[in-house]
């Protein structure tokens, strides 16, 4: 392929493409819902061709989660996987990315906030702003991704929308602009009123909440003999006359979000919110770029020859197949199947034959794609976390980072018989970044180390060593609590405190474990020289 720039129709094609593409996450504590909206979004999309929202039909009569696919998800009940799930709705290509609402799954949700343009943040009415809501807020507002805020659970007793409002400005210091507003208390939610055209939606339940709910539209009057009606009008009216109006390019920068009343589970107030993320979702925008040392390195644009970086990597999705797939989110040019690109990381070259559009763990071909898109690779072995691929002109994107570990555990095959399983199984798990990985190469200890933010990643990576590789596992607790990136220059005085070890990732990535926070914060007292950073990088 030529790396002469595109024709003018071709441009032209990739520039009306691009703009259609909506690329997202939802973000969220557990048990706020996230499953939920996301399945609802769906609905409302006409994604589900029919199934009822929270099921899809698959073979032998089977219902499946369409986000929720791992085994070990639905009997916990939680989401400990990222998945993609690529749908369109009036005219628009949504990509939506759906993220792990626990905290000790937190890394891949990392990795999937450096794929997305925007984002929902989801609130439990009730809870507010919870911990896991919070560290990913951090994130978002540190990357100025859009935000979307829909507070859920609204037909559930909960906070009065005024309370609202004063609880993300004092928690997130975060100015929240409704676009629309609840008629009715918490618990006793009857629909919303548009801000902009000023008509009230009111929604009908269904049964279960499994199809589009039915709603009806009024206008200023025909509705004034409704008490909750003239009370949510009294409360806009106070909102305009103390609040600023909506600032795009304060949503735009991360500075404002957008706020929605709702319930998914009830499907009050889904259809707002997704006919929100058309209008307001950001299309694709030129990638920053770095250069070999991490330096900004300006952007690239979308018109350039392609270029895409891997933000997750997810071996047997379909255990009919067992194979492995490398989501690829594709930052410029345009995608086309059985294209070569060239890894930028080894050097190699790639032959993209086997791409596909993703839908949950169900997948078809994919042709082409653009800007937005997320391109499924299937088979790619050599592809890991955080690689650029790029087409005629090198591409460098900046390094996904990974946060510091604060659980260990000593990793042990219980199956000598097996033993090429067991290491094939953790190579697997750790390129994925279900766990890290670690040597004790100083020390000679050839028992592997375990290490992740949360104690649910060592459950997944034994089920998944058992359940996909066959390979018995035991663990055994590591001395340490707390660990930092250091420099190899570092590592001799690391290694001379007491209480303190350096293990050692795949990558060569070298990371000092300490026995407790005291242990650290004595050596950096006695050595601010060191480099102790928190967040790693894949």
């Amino acid at each position: 392929m030529s790396s002469t720039p595109l024709a003018p129709a071709a441009a032209g094609t990739l520039a009306v493409e691009a703009a259609r593409r909506r690329t997202f996450a939802i973000i969220s504590h557990p048990d706020a819902g996230k499953t939920t909206l996301t399945e609802k979004l769906l609905l409302y999309a006409g994604a589900l061709g029919g199934a009822e929202a929270g099921a899809v039909k698959a073979r032998a009569g089977r219902r499946d989660s369409t986000s929720d696919w791992m085994e070990l998800e639905r009997t916990r009940g939680i989401s400990v996987s990222s998945t993609v799930l690529r749908f369109e709705h009036e005219g628009h290509v949504f990509n939506l990315l759906d993220t792990p609402g626990h905290k000790d799954f937190s890394e891949d949700t990392l990795r999937v906030l450096s794929a997305v343009d925007a984002a929902v943040m989801l609130i439990d009415a009730a809870k507010g702003v919870e911990p896991q809501t919070l560290r990913l807020f951090e994130v978002a507002r540190a990357r100025r991704i859009p935000l979307l805020t829909f507070v859920n659970k609204y037909d559930r007793p909960g906070m009065e929308p005024l309370e609202v409002l004063d609880h993300l400005a004092t928690t997130l210091e975060l100015e929240a602009v409704p676009l629309n507003w609840p008629v009715g208390l918490p618990g006793a939610f009857q629909g919303v009123i548009d801000r902009e055209s000023g008509l009230f939606h009111r929604f009908t339940r269904t049964a279960g909440g499994a199809r589009v709910a039915p709603e009806q539209i009024l206008r200023a009057g025909d509705a004034d003999d409704d008490p909750e009606w003239a009370r949510a009008r009294e409360e806009l009216e106070l909102l305009d006359a103390v609040a600023d109006d909506f600032d795009p390019d304060a949503f735009r920068d991360g500075s404002a979000t957008a706020l929605f009343f709702g319930s998914a589970v009830s499907n009050f107030g889904v259809g707002p919110l997704l006919s929100a993320l058309v209008r307001l979702a950001p299309a694709p925008s030129p990638r920053r770029e770095v250069d070999a040392a991490g330096e900004p390195n300006g952007a690239r644009e979308l018109d350039a020859p392609f270029a895409g970086l891997v933000f997750k990597v997810q071996a047997n999705m379909d255990p009919r197949h067992r194979d492995r797939i490398a989501f690829v989110r594709v930052c410029s040019g345009r995608f086309e199947r059985g294209m070569r690109v060239v890894n930028g990381r080894t050097g190699r070259t790639l032959a993209m034959a086997h791409a596909h559009e993703v839908f949950g763990r169900e997948r078809a071909l994919m042709e082409e794609a653009f800007p937005g898109d997320v391109v499924g690779v299937v088979g790619a072995q050599d592809l890991r976390v955080g690689d650029t691929l790029y087409l005629d002109v090198p591409a460098r994107f900046p390094a996904i980072p990974s946060l510091a570990p604060e659980f260990f555990v000593f990793v042990r095959n219980r199956d000598s018989a097996r033993y090429k399983q067991f290491r094939r199984g953790l190579e697997q798990l750790d390129e994925e970044g279900v766990v890290h990985v670690l040597r004790r190469e100083a020390a000679g200890d050839p028992v592997p180390v375990l290490a992740g933010v949360g104690r649910l990643q060592f459950e997944v990576a034994v089920n998944r060593m058992e359940n996909e590789f066959g390979a018995r596992v035991g663990l055994d607790e590591a001395p340490w609590t707390v660990a930092r990136r250091t420099e190899p220059g570092d590592v001799p005085t690391i290694r001379e405190a007491t209480g303190a070890e350096v293990l050692v990732r795949a990558d060569g990535t070298q990371l000092a474990v300490f026995r407790s926070e005291f242990v650290l914060q004595r050596l950096e007292r006695d050595h601010p020289e060191l480099t102790l950073d928190r967040l790693l990088t894949r």
